[in-house]
């Protein structure tokens, strides 16, 4: 576990928080669709790993109020990204699926920002190569906490 009230510490989760923040910066700058916003292409990216979700499910994942996947949803039904259909099980609720538009979109907006970071890793040596991909899932894990 970090000590932070020790420098070494505290210097690694500062740089990490540096390093991380101004990456996604410009990843998210590598859009294919700009109508979209950052958390409308996340929704549809958690739709995507889910495949099906209700909206208090999304808003839980996403970690926004109920109210504000409301409203995330229907703009992304009114763009034609995603669709509404009833829960097998409580015909009180709706369930939101990701539409093949959404899909294509999605898929082409990945291509886009790995050719981003593919770039940017041809500047690295072999063992900062190898560190980076040894440290993948353990980012990975942080990011889903």
């Amino acid at each position: 576990m970090p000590d932070l009230s020790h420098g070494d510490d505290v210097a690694a989760v500062n740089s990490l928080r540096s390093a991380v923040m101004r990456l996604s910066r410009r990843l998210k700058h590598q859009r294919v669709d700009e109508s979209l916003s950052p958390t409308e292409m996340s929704v549809l990216g958690t739709l995507s790993l889910c495949g099906r979700a209700t909206p208090g499910e999304l808003a839980r994942k996403e970690h926004v109020q109920p109210p504000s996947m409301t409203r995330i949803v229907a703009l992304l039904e009114a763009k034609g990204l995603v669709r509404l259909e009833p829960h097998p099980e409580d015909r009180r609720q709706k369930v939101v699926t990701r539409t093949e538009q959404a899909e294509v979109m999605l898929e082409e907006s990945r291509a886009k920002r790995n050719a981003f970071l593919a770039t940017l890793v041809e500047n690295l040596d072999e063992d900062e190569w190898a560190k980076l991909r040894a440290a993948a899932p353990v980012l990975e894990k942080l990011a889903h906490l």
